[in-house]
């Protein structure tokens, strides 16, 4: 039996301050990082999502040392050289799957990375490939490209050639080990870089382990051997999980503050705010706040023409925005999406049109034209990406009658999501 919520909409413009878990993206790099520190790090304001939870699984099923209090972890690394076989389970997690999968280049015994069937269905043949230049011994059971796969190192080279344009976990999986590759990493690029903010991410937790001798080109990414230190790292919040409240702010012609994502942020998520100030909102960035005020005297929001490739996971509550804008809205540069937890264009684009959203997908993104006068509500479908879920979210808090099937799937990245959008009340 499929589980259902209905979404209740907010009587009134909302008025409130929000706080959002810790980064799952930078949270999931960090905890690679402190697994082959050297020493003990601490962690703090670590998300509690399924994703991290994930990693926090898998870091410990090839034995190391990885404790979790409250929103801390501690965790000692040992360069992670798995020497014993594990089977690591990665859940509907990507990110882990990925890192792991990379993670695991670098030991002797052979690993095993297997995820929940919605989890194998995903892209991995980018990464296997480049492990294979590596010298790694990779073994796929169902199929190449797929979970799930023995990996089994160590790895004898440091120079691979990936396409840039699919994900952006790959090349953020392979930096994450290129200390520790014979010659450091040397990773070509054969196609444009997609979610560079994401890379660059990726090279800001590396520096915080001691790790600065990274470079990020077009077409090139090089990073010189070495190791990493301990370190003590807070997980600043996570600015796609804010991106709802904001949302909310800007449909309902309300404020929300949401605490301890200020000016310093170094996810490119963050940007969101702005695109949201671009379509009459009004945005206030501090030292340890963002502000949204939704458009003043009830004017409109207006469309956007914007190319989110560099800002995807964005692309639901871009779209959920959109549909009550006074002009069109273009969406560009998310072809690559479609691989996500969900198809991110098509099972959007047939989500938003059963509730009478005008939405038409397009070879690399969306078309959505203004639906507010004709949104009705509906059963909508999540297809197990938690971010669809919390996008209907948002419309559910203007268009009444709106039902979620399996909300819980937001427990992928914040499951407080539903007393979040509760609490706005």
């Amino acid at each position: 039996m499929v589980d259902i919520r209905r979404v209740e909409p907010l009587s009134e413009p909302v008025d409130a301050s929000v706080d959002v878990p810790g980064s799952k993206s930078i949270a999931n790099r960090a905890l690679v990082c402190a697994a082959l520190a050297d020493g003990t790090s601490e962690l703090t304001n670590v998300p509690d999502g399924d994703d991290t939870m994930a990693m926090l699984a898998c870091l410990r099923a090839i034995g190391l040392d990885a404790g979790l209090t409250g929103d801390r972890v501690s965790i000692t690394g040992d360069a992670g050289h798995a020497s014993e076989p594990a089977i690591l389970h990665a859940a509907l997690a990507g990110t882990t799957s990925r890192f792991v999968t990379a993670l695991a280049a670098l030991g002797s015994a052979p690993i095993t990375i297997d995820g929940h069937p919605p989890l194998r269905a995903r892209p991995f043949a980018p990464l296997h490939d480049a492990l294979v230049q590596l010298g790694v011994r990779v073994t796929a059971a169902d199929g190449w490209g797929t979970l799930p796969v023995v990996i089994e190192g160590p790895a004898t080279s440091g120079t691979v050639r990936i396409p840039g344009d699919i994900s952006s976990q790959y090349v953020t999986a392979l930096m994450l080990i290129g200390p520790y590759l014979p010659g450091g990493l040397r990773l070509e690029l054969t196609t444009t870089l997609v979610s560079r903010p994401y890379v660059e991410m990726t090279a800001d937790v590396m520096r915080w382990f001691g790790h600065d001798d990274v470079a990020v080109h077009d077409d090139l990414v090089i990073v010189a051997p070495g190791r990493y230190r301990a370190a003590d790292v807070f997980i600043e919040p996570d600015a796609s999980s804010a991106s709802y409240p904001l949302a909310i702010a800007a449909v309902t012609g309300g404020s929300v503050v949401v605490r301890g994502l200020g000016e310093r942020a170094i996810q490119g998520d963050a940007r969101f705010a702005e695109l949201l100030g671009a379509m009459g909102c009004s945005v206030e960035r501090g030292a340890e706040s963002v502000k949204v005020t939704g458009p003043p005297n009830g004017s409109p929001l207006a469309g956007l023409d914007v190319d989110m490739a560099d800002i995807s996971d964005l692309v639901p509550t871009m779209a959920a925005v959109a549909l009550f804008c006074s002009t069109p809205t273009r969406i560009r540069g998310v072809g690559f999406i479609r691989s996500k937890e969900s198809d991110r264009l098509g099972d959007l684009a047939s989500e938003l049109s059963t509730l009478r959203g005008d939405v038409e997908e397009t070879d690399d993104g969306l078309l959505i034209r203004p639906s507010s006068a004709m949104l009705r509500g509906a059963r909508l479908a999540t297809h197990h990406d938690h971010r669809l879920a919390m996008a209907f979210g948002v419309i559910g808090s203007v268009v009444p009658g709106v039902d979620v099937e399996d909300p819980s799937v937001v427990t992928k990245s914040w499951p407080g999501f539903w007393d979040m959008l509760d609490g706005m009340r």
